[in-house]
């Protein structure tokens, strides 16, 4: 049993939502995050990285860091440009991508849930990288980047949604990637009801993409009921912004790997070594998407091979089956000797989004040799979520971002 619940959104003016829509704060180094505020002064970027406020010698995460995002966000609700609903609703967010569209529902999710499992992660979260969100979270008392959630997709969820889509948008834009964004509010009392009933009978949600953000908002909740012990659980700390996508609209691209060198082996002797355990083909110079599991890309000198997985290395556990584990185990850490893909640094990966030809340049400038994944798919996360187990780094790769700033859930 799931808890999402409808809540009282402080969102842009209709106007000017296609500035302030943001993508999310961890795409950004630095200099980037500045170029992008320089160019877009209404970006909610500047709330989501507030340094880009200061010298660029400024510690980002001082404790003034996040008192400017907390400031910025209420100057823009002073101006206008951020308004509040006014009552509890749903909200669909519909992204669309090179024509392929998908659409969720933006709600709140129970801590609690997350606590006892309902909510299931496949990532280990670095203290660190929450120790931010916390204090960013805590300190503009608002969660302003939802986590991406995914469920098993369900019939009377799907129908509401496709009713309300029949009505105008709040929002409907083109961001500068491309990417079409659309938005409407769900505020009948009936088909709220209808909503949360139907999350009330799904036994599982998985976290797709906001590990850290999800503990992060986890971890605030408790500080607030700490510091609240009469809490009810009813509080607005006990839940956190989430869009929820139902399965079957997700789409995860490859998320491919470059490396820098041979480990010492000719290219013709680690050919051999490779076809130990891989059937390996000659395709020729145009890039080589895989089309099914257990095979790959393989870029090397400017000649693309198939890899194929031979059947003594493929497996049915739900993590050493996947394509990711298997060319780490049986090539990457065997034959190139990269055993910790995390530290490493003759490896690199680039998302699926920037296409094979991006394999190639890095193999002919930076790096050395390229391999093309197939893609993992949401069934593979779901099965190890479900089993309690964590995913390789780097397995997944979800395209298109949710933008932050379009929607804001205010803890108190």
């Amino acid at each position: 049993m799931a808890i999402i619940r409808p809540f009282n959104a402080v969102r842009p003016r209709a106007n000017v939502a296609d500035k302030v829509a943001a993508l999310p704060y961890d795409v950004y180094n630095r200099e980037e995050a500045l170029a992008e505020v320089l160019k877009e002064p209404l970006s909610f970027l500047k709330v989501d990285r507030a340094e880009t406020q200061f010298p660029e010698d400024f510690n980002p995460y001082d404790a003034q860091v996040y008192g400017k995002a907390r400031d910025i966000l209420q100057q823009m609700k002073e101006e206008g440009i951020l308004i509040q609903e006014g009552k509890n609703c749903y909200y669909i967010y519909e992204l669309t991508m090179n024509g392929r569209s998908q659409t969720g529902l933006v709600g709140c999710t129970a801590i609690d849930d997350y606590l006892n499992n309902v909510i299931k992660k496949h990532e280990k979260t670095r203290e660190d990288k929450e120790i931010d969100r916390i204090n960013h979270v805590d300190i503009c008392n608002a969660q302003t980047g939802p986590i991406f959630l995914a469920y098993r997709s369900q019939k009377v969820i799907n129908d509401v949604v496709e009713k309300v889509k029949q009505g105008k948008p709040l929002y409907d834009f083109t961001a500068p990637d491309g990417i079409k964004h659309a938005v409407w509010r769900i505020d009948q009392e009936k088909d709220i009801e209808t909503i949360a009933n139907g999350f009330k009978n799904t036994q599982s949600i998985y976290i797709a993409d906001g590990h850290h953000r999800a503990a992060s908002a986890v971890k605030v909740g408790l500080k607030r009921r700490d510091a609240n012990p009469g809490y009810t659980g009813d509080e607005e700390f006990n839940f956190f912004l989430s869009v929820l996508f139902p399965h079957d609209q997700l789409m995860i691209l490859d998320y491919n790997r470059v490396v820098k060198d041979l480990n010492g082996y000719s290219p013709d002797e680690f050919l051999s070594e490779v076809a130990k355990e891989f059937v390996v083909e000659e395709v020729g110079p145009e890039p080589f998407r895989p089309q099914e599991k257990a095979t790959f890309g393989l870029y090397l000198d400017g000649v693309w091979y198939k890899l194929t997985a031979k059947d003594e290395i493929r497996s049915q556990d739900p993590v050493e089956g996947l394509d990711v584990s298997l060319l780490q185990n049986h090539l990457l850490t065997t034959i190139l000797g990269i055993k910790d893909i995390r530290t490493d640094k003759r490896i690199d990966f680039v998302g699926g989004i920037r296409g094979l030809k991006e394999l190639e340049k890095r193999a002919n400038q930076d790096m050395r040799l390229a391999f093309s994944m197939y893609p993992t798919s949401i069934n593979e996360l779901f099965d190890v979520s479900d089993a309690g187990r964590l995913m390789p780094p780097k397995s997944t790769w979800f395209e298109p971002k949710l933008r932050s700033g379009l929607f804001i859930h205010e803890l108190e």
